[in-house]
């Protein structure tokens, strides 16, 4: 594995983390940040969590040899 692939894997932890959170959120009634900011955090986290993890497996695949 490469730092790079490491960053990536973070970003798409951490972008997952969000991600799920912003369910809470939405499904509490009541969130925090507003529902039209959660729900794009919520809308912008899903697909980032798939490219960051996508870019990590490609980096760590092309890294191999």
């Amino acid at each position: 594995m490469t730092p790079k692939s490491g960053v990536l894997l973070l970003g798409s932890c951490i972008a997952a983390i969000a991600g799920v959170g912003s369910v809470f959120e939405l499904s509490s009634g009541n969130p925090e940040l507003g529902t039209m900011t959660t729900g794009i955090i919520l809308a912008l986290s899903v697909p980032m969590t798939i490219l960051f993890f996508i870019l990590a497996v490609k980096d760590t695949r092309a890294n191999m040899n």
